[in-house]
């Protein structure tokens, strides 16, 4: 089943938050839907109905938002008139997803609107969440529900979560979000793959001999300590975004953009991992936990200090690992990825590295990586190639400088952020940049053996000073093959 995007159909719209008056809400959502709105993107009879269990009526509800979100909103892009244009939009209802029907929210809800559920809550309340809508009569062909991520702690949880949700919505129905999908650096990867001839040839085995992905964190846990240490990295990022991102560095070309065809190319890659067995485990994954460190001139504690962490928590807040898709095109090539809390900088970033050239025609320039595609995706957006230069001077001396893509300076347009643009995507029924059921379910099927095995070690996590990028062993992983990490 296809619904019909918004702009066509000329439903009004509800767009329904459970979780409306927590942090994911109210530091991202609210702000995406207020820019959505400023621009015109969405639809005229558009209500942004929150839910929570607070005891609020709509004026407590918007003094809240005014408190909690506003201050998200980049100042450039704020007006009075814009803001009090939205807060129009809002309404309150107050339920307690575990305890109440969906009663009230039916009563609020308008009879033949479009709803977006957006379920900004514990994966544990989905299935509740989804057979109470189905019993209040709030499941129609046109309503949609949005998936926060993590999506269960495993297979088995996953293959239930899907289920439950299935029952009352169609697959086509269903929006599993990653916002990392959405940032504008790792659409244009789509293009800069797929849009250039040149780069098509080169793509592939031995032309390029690794590929780096790192995703790095300056903050801690922070508040979510209690959530987080039920999870670890490995859950937390490595089994959505990471292997997100490495989809499309490896995808092959689809035979279109229709959101089918670009997912079954993701899937036919998670399908390709190689899996690991305890020997690769252990040799060929790291996992780490930050102590105390500095960061800047200022000390900053260890996880084990971190409020609502139990003294004795073997939990990873650092994964590095070595990874291998077992197709034509990436035959040896490793993939390594990395990710961690409490680093020395916020970091997100993709690295292409290609081979040296077969001769050392300059052999008075030390050996060293020629080519590198770099593509940045926080905290700036940028895509740069790397490439080797004479030095000015009488000799033949090379240095390596870089040919950029500054999007912010190439584009007069406004870039959205992420989860404006997925939200954006959802109202008009795009399903490109969501995950499928069985990407995800092929995630979890690589990822948990892995989770296992370091059970089954037994081993606890190397530690690395906060403010540092993550432990000595990472290092190693890499320089066994003569790489090195691209900070």
């Amino acid at each position: 089943m296809t619904t019909t995007p918004q702009a066509e159909n000329g439903l009004p719209l509800d767009m329904i938050i459970f979780g409306g008056v927590g942090d994911l809400a109210m530091r991202k959502l609210l702000p995406a839907l207020y820019m959505a709105h400023l621009h015109g993107n969405l639809p005229p009879a558009t209500r942004i109905i929150s839910t929570g269990r607070q005891e609020f009526d709509r004026g407590a509800y918007l003094a809240f938002v005014e408190e909690h979100s506003r201050s998200f909103i980049a100042q450039a892009n704020f007006t009075e008139e814009a803001w009090q244009s939205f807060l129009q939009l809002l309404e309150f209802v107050r339920i307690d997803v575990q305890q109440d029907s969906m009663a009230a929210l039916a009563k609020a809800s308008r009879q033949g609107a479009e709803r977006v559920f957006y379920l900004a809550t514990a994966p544990s309340l989905f299935t509740t969440i989804c057979d109470k809508l189905a019993e209040a009569g709030l499941v129609d062909r046109n309503a949609r529900v949005v998936l926060e991520k993590p999506l269960g702690r495993d297979l088995a949880s996953a293959v239930e979560i899907n289920e439950a949700v299935g029952k009352h919505f169609e697959e086509s129905q269903i929006y599993r979000i990653d916002h990392y999908l959405g940032k504008e650096t790792v659409q244009n990867l789509m293009v800069l793959r797929f849009g250039n001839s040149i780069l098509e040839p080169l793509w592939r085995a031995p032309n390029i001999t690794s590929v780096q992905i790192t995703v790095a964190e300056e903050v801690g846990v922070g508040s979510r300590a209690g959530f987080y240490d039920s999870t670890g990295a490995m859950r937390d990022m490595v089994q959505n975004h990471l292997l997100q991102l490495l989809c499309i560095v490896a995808m092959e070309p689809p035979a279109s953009l229709a959101p089918d065809a670009v997912r079954d190319e993701k899937l036919k890659v998670l399908r390709s991992l190689r899996r690991m067995n305890l020997a690769t485990i252990a040799r060929d994954t790291v996992r780490g936990q930050y102590v105390r460190g500095v960061r800047g001139n200022q000390e900053v504690p260890g996880y084990l200090e971190e409020r609502n962490v139990p003294a004795d928590s073997s939990t990873e807040t650092f994964v590095a690992l070595r990874a291998y898709v077992d197709t034509w095109r990436w035959s040896k090539v490793p993939f390594y990825l990395r990710t961690g809390k409490s680093m020395q900088r916020r970091s997100s970033k993709i690295v292409i590295e290609f081979a040296n050239p077969p001769f050392p025609l300059f052999p008075e320039n030390p050996a060293g990586v020629a080519n590198r595609l770099v593509i940045e995706l926080q905290p700036e957006e940028a895509i740069k190639l790397q490439l080797m230069a004479k030095q000015p001077g009488s000799g033949m001396q090379m240095q390596q400088v870089a040919l950029n893509l500054d999007l912010q300076s190439a584009f007069s347009q406004r870039r959205a952020e992420a989860y404006e643009r997925l939200l954006i995507d959802v109202v008009r029924g795009r399903l490109t940049h969501f995950m499928r059921r069985d990407e995800l379910e092929a995630a979890w099927e690589w990822a948990e053996p892995i989770i296992n095995g370091w059970e089954q070690l037994g081993e606890k996590p190397n530690a690395y000073a906060a403010g540092t990028w993550g432990p000595p062993e990472s290092f190693a992983l890499l320089a066994r093959d003569g790489f090195s990490w691209v900070e």
